[in-house]
């Protein structure tokens, strides 16, 4: 066969690409999505925050409006640099556990089977998660306007709660990462083999997909999303109820007592804003990575 013959599977690695390309497109990827889309996810967190000692953060633009005026535009990027010193391993982990499960459970590279794609992507977000899970609690800490940098803050929570603190999230975290992971990759592997079935290099089609199964996703987990935020938060509160909630359950059970089913939509709109560019900027920009570390 000649070289013009020849054509490379950009959906995933080839299986004698180096473990060091695939961790460098993830890093990449995941840097690059909550780097851009940061303020996005603080007023996510704001206005999904529960305390009686905080004003209720009502829309988008009432919280851009309140945190502006009291505490300035650059409170929406506090917690930042905790936010990307865990997403680039995080996601170097999490790209490289779905492209190394993929292959395992595949038997035609040419047929998207979503239920090996979803298997695939829940490990890659066990995995990614249980790396990622203390970073995420301490940026979410610094965003709802804690005070201090990151190590004090983790100092902080390490005294006053315990290791424990780090990971009472987790197990909720995996429960709404998991099917949003399944739907991330079987709705993007699906739109993209419908809209690049040659599977070549495209920026615009991957871009599209990513936005796609990063909207779908974030809608459909964004209750579970509600009680992860109030579990990493709790030690903030005022509120005797929610400090006291310290399992997914009661974190859900304080949610609709002060809120009611509404609650659990909280934040729905900022997710999904954040979500449909972020998730449009990690496929691009691990398909980007991938193109120039295959070539």
């Amino acid at each position: 066969m000649t070289d013009a013959h020849i054509e490379i599977d950009y959906e995933s690695l080839p299986e004698n690409a180096p473990m060091s390309a695939q961790l460098l497109a993830g890093a990449f990827a995941g840097i690059m999505e909550h780097s851009v889309m940061y303020p996005i996810d603080a007023i996510k967190t704001r206005m999904q925050s529960i305390n009686t000692s905080r004003p209720v953060y009502t829309g988008i633009l009432n919280t851009i409006t309140r945190i502006s005026s009291t505490e300035g535009s650059l409170a929406l990027f506090k917690g930042l640099n905790s936010m990307v010193l865990g997403a680039g391993p995080a996601h170097a982990v999490y790209f490289a556990t779905y492209e190394f499960v993929k292959r395992q459970v595949a038997t035609n590279e040419d047929e998207v089977n979503p239920i090996k794609i979803a298997i695939a992507g829940s490990c890659a977000t066990i995995a990614a998660d249980a790396l990622m899970n203390p970073f995420d609690t301490i940026k979410q800490r610094l965003q709802l306007g804690a005070g201090g940098s990151m190590l004090s803050t983790a100092k902080k929570m390490y005294l006053n709660e315990g290791i424990k603190s780090f990971y009472y999230s987790y197990p909720t975290t995996i429960s709404m990462n998991i099917p949003f992971a399944a739907l991330n990759f079987v709705i993007y592997e699906a739109s993209t083999k419908f809209w690049n079935p040659n599977k070549n290099y495209d920026p615009f089609v991957h871009c599209f997909c990513g936005g796609l199964a990063g909207a779908i996703g974030a809608a459909l987990t964004t209750p579970l999303d509600c009680v992860k935020t109030l579990l990493q938060i709790r030690g903030e509160s005022s509120n005797e109820m929610i400090r006291k909630s310290n399992t997914g359950f009661k974190a859900a059970k304080s949610i609709y007592k002060i809120y009611g089913l509404r609650g659990f939509l909280r934040g729905l709109r900022p997710r999904i804003i954040a979500n449909v560019p972020a998730t449009a900027i990690s496929w691009t920009s691990y398909e980007m990575a991938k193109h120039f570390l295959i070539d």
